[in-house]
């Protein structure tokens, strides 16, 4: 597949969203509610569950699955109130040293009046500053989209994953080619120049591991399953001091 290609089956209808890795790779799952300042953004979805035996923090960037759901979670765009709740959680998990997986699937943060009068982009940089300063393992995956910085709001982590027909990108081919070239038809050619695609991004090491997706199979969850727990266990070895450390040195060298 070239890069448009791999862009459109980010999008595809059908393709297993946030909720669904919950489900199949989180066990216990309590969801948790609110930014305790605004209101409880559907957009993102977070609480606490095991993940190979472990407690762990789950936040995820959900679009929804049919017309209805996609509405009830605005499409995955989160607004202000949701990238707050996203942080409270996280702070919790802190407390409890407990690790914080995020599944990242946005095409960016919600861009209406309300969200940019309640302070969107101030949201998003403090998710991303207090995700670095976290003093406890975190892992971002990338399911489908990973756009602009409605995605690395969830992304500050200790390591970067993304499964294989997934994107990461400052913008939208769409957004890059009307800027570039006035032209939106050119979406195509943006979509190569952007490097987004997960095989660009390992070879940059903008992510640390390409995972395969194999049709999204019970097989697909239970490696995936493994592969976190195991992640999140050699993690939990390292000091906390040592984590933040090494995760500002990962993404200072860009």
């Amino acid at each position: 597949m070239n890069a448009y290609d791999i862009v459109l089956k980010s999008r595809e209808k059908g393709r297993p969203t946030a909720v669904k890795y919950i489900e199949n790779i989180v066990e216990g799952f309590i969801e948790l509610h609110g930014d305790r300042r605004f209101a409880d953004d559907r957009a993102i979805v977070g609480g606490i569950g095991y993940i190979g035996g472990m407690p762990v923090t789950v936040i995820g960037i959900e679009k929804g699955d049919d017309t209805n759901d996609k509405i009830m979670h605005n499409f995955g765009c989160a607004h202000p109130e949701g990238y707050r709740k996203a942080v409270r959680l996280m702070k919790e998990a802190e407390k409890f040293r407990r690790p914080v997986l995020c599944l990242v699937d946005t095409s960016g943060a919600y861009c209406g009046i309300g969200a940019e009068e309640r302070g969107q982009s101030e949201a998003i940089a403090m998710s991303i500053l207090d995700m670095i300063r976290l003093k406890t393992p975190t892992l971002s995956l990338i399911i489908g989209e990973g756009g602009s910085g409605g995605a690395l709001g969830l992304s500050a982590a200790d390591e970067v994953w993304i499964t294989e027909t997934s994107t990461y990108s400052v913008i939208s081919p769409e957004g890059c080619a009307s800027i570039l070239w006035k032209d939106s038809s050119r979406v195509a050619d943006a979509s190569e120049c952007l490097k987004m695609t997960a095989s660009d991004l390992f070879a940059l090491s903008a992510v640390e591991r390409v995972i395969p997706e194999e049709n999204f199979s019970e097989k697909f969850y239970e490696s995936l399953k493994e592969d976190i727990a195991a992640f999140f266990k050699k993690q939990k070895k390292i000091p906390p001091e040592e984590l933040v450390e090494a995760r500002y040195r990962r993404f200072r060298k860009f």
